[in-house]
């Protein structure tokens, strides 16, 4: 009987540490893509919590208070440069000394929003001092915001190098993959070819494979009486017969377009947790209307 109960301590002695030591890092990402890249290398090394919930625009996102609570016991802070944190990066990182805030978006040329275009000249002219913050919608660049992810991980977690360099060597050959297939899919597509998006969210992903996109309204700012008239008759001559539209944004603007010129609205998510499927129907979506 005392030999059962020794060894019964002894087991309870030797879990214990493992299981600390088995405790994940925790995460909190600005927005679901990056739940997709921190999980895709970190694994199960990872607790990953997003900040901007589903459903909720990055722009003008506001915490949560459990979410400020949450970010005490957090280890890293992935920001990647979406508006909200601008207002708010600072007070995320005075919650939590401890915790580290890393720029995933670093190393990346931003380009400016689009504008809308008349006879060669922009109709808004406020914009040119905006950079676009969609990095997460480019396959290239998010091969660029992955490497600054693994190199974090390294640093943080040196124990468990081995793994995070196996599964970031494994999320890149996906993403060479992805990348691949999309520009197979709009081969032939390109010669300057445009599509007619609500909010310009997809600036570098037109960028990528050689489309480009004409936005409706910019940073939130709906299209002026004369503008809307403009892009209606661009569509025309143009023969654009869908308006692609997110979800988290109000779309009459795009209502009034797609009615005007009888084509249709056509949702496309930007900030969907599962990236790389949401990028190949996005992909397709784009290809059959730039048929």
């Amino acid at each position: 009987m005392k030999k059962l109960l020794f060894i019964g301590f002894l087991l309870i002695f030797i879990n214990l540490p493992q299981e600390a030591s088995a405790r994940p890092l925790r995460v909190f990402v600005s927005i679901l893509p990056q739940k997709y890249f921190v999980e895709k290398i970190g694994g199960d090394l990872v607790e990953v919590a997003v900040m901007v919930e589903p459903g909720a625009s990055p722009h003008i996102y506001e915490p949560k208070p459990k979410q400020m609570v949450a970010l005490a016991e957090t280890n890293i802070y992935f920001a990647i440069g979406v508006p909200f944190e601008t207002t708010w990066l600072e007070k995320i990182a005075a919650t939590n000394p401890n915790m580290l805030v890393v720029h995933t978006e670093a190393g990346i040329k931003k380009i400016p929003m689009k504008g809308h275009h008349h006879e060669g000249r922009e109709l808004e002219q406020d914009h040119h001092t905006i950079k676009d913050p969609h990095v997460w919608l480019s396959p290239p660049l998010v091969m660029i915001q992955a490497r600054n992810i693994l190199q974090v991980f390294l640093k943080v977690d040196p124990a468990n190098r081995s793994l995070y360099e196996k599964n970031y060597n494994n999320f890149i050959k996906e993403v060479v993959m992805l990348h691949a297939e999309i520009r197979a899919a709009l081969e032939g597509k390109g010669k300057k070819l445009d599509f007619m998006v609500f909010h310009p969210a997809w600036g570098y992903f037109a960028q990528a494979y050689g489309i480009e996109q004409v936005p409706i309204e910019i940073e939130g700012k709906q299209p002026k009486p004369a503008e809307l008239q403009y892009l209606i008759q661009y569509a025309k001559e143009r023969g654009i017969k869908v308006i692609f539209a997110q979800p988290q944004f109000s779309w009459q603007a795009a209502q009034a377009i797609a009615k005007s010129i009888d084509g249709q609205i056509v949702f496309v998510d930007p900030l969907a947790v599962d990236w790389d499927t949401n990028l190949r129907q996005v992909a397709s979506k784009f290809k059959s209307a730039l048929k």
